[in-house]
């Protein structure tokens, strides 16, 4: 197996599962590049159903080049209402062009009328009775460019080896992409890992200090003496090294600057300061990061990710417009007497192998699948109970399946691909096996 590059075994990610030469290339050199459009799995009313029994107008935005949380924050202000009247069931990312919908409470279709918005088409699709949710999403469509490649010939080999490692479909093990951990500073999970370890002045010293060689100098620069600031306990000269574009890592200081930074409550504070999202963030990206390690160690002792071995959990799956759902509430232990029948399951796309999210309510694998996961968490000093925490840090946890499958059609001039992911499931990940670029030099 082909090893990962550093950036990507920084998260876990350790080896591509395909050995063929990638096509290389870039992506999103514009966002038109990278277009995503929703699976959608929600009811809407028609446009012009009660308000009383539907208070929510749904709509399906366009969006180039928009951060979802910032668009949500443009329409609500241009519609006079608060944030958190609006809502949708999954963020996209920002260089793209996406399509989703978004549900407006207490907003009539006449209220959009004199609503413009730069590089936002907004369409009315109905009225519902509730909000959206992140539930409601099934999956993503794709339909991503690669500008500049060097051997895209390649590109159907490839294809080929992964549907022979996936057992018939397109697959890759499903790995939690960059994007989960910092694309340019991928340090979210040794924050996270110090939240759930107790160790509250390290989760803010990787948060706000530790420099990070593929970020921008000047924020290299400030880094330094910020973590320099930290040995001599001076609050204040770490927020005022601090450029005001770090708005989360000012958040922080302050709160040190405040309360004095001298116990590990000032430091949960600081911590704290941060909205909530980013609170779970950082608890969610250190599961992911031992979610990919335990992936990355099945793959090097050569366990199939398509279907079971004794010892695995697995879940069951719903098919919704043609994507593939994995359900982790529909788990099944597989013992020694039902591997050959759930393995019958997992080849018809009915069920899928899965690995452990950690939280506290995690019951781990039996065999060899349980060894690789008690392994990895010892490596980690981690274990569910430690994830008994306050506030937005608390997770129970969930499990998640191993192997991610597509069908996949590639055009070859100008090379594209075209495919469809369930939620939760990277599409990067996907194409890293395709391009086999090092991420740190996108």
């Amino acid at each position: 197996m082909r090893e990962a590059y550093p950036v990507e075994r920084a998260v876990g990610i350790e080896h591509f599962v395909s050995d063929s030469d990638g096509t290389g290339g870039r992506l999103r050199a514009s966002p038109e590049d990278f277009r995503v459009r929703e699976v959608e799995r929600f009811d809407a009313e028609p446009a012009d159903a009660d308000t009383g029994a539907y208070p929510h107008l749904v709509v399906r935005a366009t969006l180039r080049e928009w951060d979802t949380n910032d668009f949500a924050k443009r329409l609500s202000d241009a519609l006079g209402i608060s944030r958190e009247r609006v809502s949708w069931a999954g963020t996209k990312d920002k260089y793209a062009v996406t399509t989703q919908l978004f549900t407006l409470r207490k907003i009539d279709e006449s209220d959009l009328a004199d609503v413009s918005i730069y590089d936002a088409d907004i369409e009315v699709v109905g009225r519902a009775g509730r909000g959206l949710e992140f539930g409601d999403l099934a999956g993503n469509e794709f339909e991503i460019g690669v500008s500049d490649p060097e051997r895209p010939e390649n590109a159907g080999e490839i294809r080929d080896e992964l549907r022979v490692w996936a057992g018939g479909s397109v697959g890759v093990p499903n790995f939690f992409g960059q994007q989960r951990f910092g694309s340019r500073r991928p340090v979210t999970h040794e924050v996270g890992l110090s939240v759930v370890r107790g160790e509250w002045e390290e989760a803010v010293r990787a948060y706000v200090a530790n420099p990070y060689e593929t970020e921008p100098e000047g924020s290299q620069q400030a880094r330094r003496e910020v973590a320099d600031a930290f040995e001599a306990r001076d609050w204040q000269a770490a927020l005022d090294a601090t450029p005001r574009r770090l708005g989360f890592e000012r958040a922080m200081l302050n709160s040190l600057v405040e309360s004095g930074g001298d116990g590990p409550e000032d430091f949960r504070t600081a911590l704290e300061a941060v909205p909530s999202n980013l609170q779970r963030l950082f608890v969610n990206a250190a599961q992911s990061y031992a979610f990919n390690r335990i992936l990355s160690e099945r793959l090097a002792r050569g366990l199939p990710f398509d279907r079971p071995v004794a010892g695995d959990v697995a879940c069951f799956a719903d098919a919704v417009d043609g994507v593939t759902l994995p359900d982790p509430d529909r788990e099944q232990r597989v013992t020694e007497r039902r591997v050959e029948t759930v393995a019958r399951h997992c080849e018809r796309g009915r069920a899928f192998v899965t690995a452990p999210l950690v939280g506290t309510e995690t019951e781990l694998g039996e065999g060899e699948p349980g060894k690789i996961e008690r392994e990895v968490l010892e490596e980690l000093d981690l274990e569910p109970a430690d994830f008994d925490l306050p506030g937005e840090f608390h997770s129970t946890g969930t499990r998640r399946a191993i192997l991610v499958r597509t069908d996949l059609d590639i055009e070859q001039d100008p090379l594209t691909f075209d495919f469809a992911l369930p939620k939760g499931s990277y599409a990067t990940v996907l194409l890293r096996e395709f391009l086999k670029t090092d991420p740190a030099d996108e």
